[in-house]
């Protein structure tokens, strides 16, 4: 297999994620309809399903940001003939060709979610904030990845839908 249908298989694999993160999107902001989860007293008061669709959000958030850094950007970048071997230097190159807004929001992005993977639930006011950060970043990570997308166009035929 090269790499340009290589690249194309982990476009799919991404899309994948991407499908599911946007379902569980939706559930959470039908949940927001009803009450402010991001309130501590409110949180504590949810069922165990509800607060297992917040926690697959996270999983699903932290899957697509950790895939496209990962599987996705120098692979990208290589087959669009920009060759980098260093996460920093493929991070450069994907703000430049505007993959990305900018680093900062990538890395804060990367951040917050972290800090969320390993003080839940210590200190939950800042979890639930961390939460939100992420919840509300959906369309950020969602267009991070359509950027990928539409950039990989350009290098690989009928790549994904």
């Amino acid at each position: 297999m090269n790499k340009k249908e290589i690249l194309k298989k982990r476009f799919e694999k991404l899309e994948k994620h991407y499908i599911a993160l946007k379902e569980y999107k939706i559930l959470i902001d039908a949940l927001l309809q009803d009450d402010n989860i991001y309130e501590p007293f409110i949180f504590n008061t949810l069922k165990s399903e509800k607060k297992a669709i917040l926690d697959a959000y996270l999983k699903r958030f932290s899957s697509i940001q950790d895939f496209m850094e990962a599987k996705i950007f120098a692979l990208l970048l290589e087959v669009a003939g920009i060759n980098s071997h260093k996460m920093s230097e493929i991070l450069y190159y994907i703000e430049k060709e505007q993959i990305i807004d900018s680093l900062e929001n990538w890395i804060e992005l990367r951040e917050v979610r972290n800090d969320l993977e390993h003080d839940y639930p210590e200190d939950l006011q800042e979890a639930l904030n961390n939460l939100k950060f992420c919840v509300d970043s959906f369309y950020k990570i969602e267009g991070y990845y359509f950027n990928a997308l539409n950039f990989s166009k350009s290098y690989i035929d009928e790549i994904v839908k």
